[in-house]
């Protein structure tokens, strides 16, 4: 959804909520500013879209444990 700066100003609880369902793209002088995402992202698409293909047998919270233990002796 895109929806203007003003509009957002106007509307601002309206757009939070469908913001938690769906990016909200705010413009302004009919350029994209800035994104209203949710924080609720799905992790797997999130790490996906950095780090490129993981496998479905990956444990996200190992991994990150994992990493978060390493610099430790």
């Amino acid at each position: 959804m895109q929806v203007t700066l003003s509009e957002l100003k106007m509307n601002v609880g309206h757009f939070v909520k469908i913001a938690e369902k769906d990016d909200v793209i705010i413009t302004r002088n009919g350029k994209r500013v800035a994104r209203l995402t949710s924080l609720r992202q799905d992790r797997r698409a999130a790490a996906k879209a950095l780090f490129g293909i993981i496998h479905d047998d990956i444990d996200l919270n190992a991994e990150r444990e994992e990493r978060l233990n390493a610099g430790r002796v």
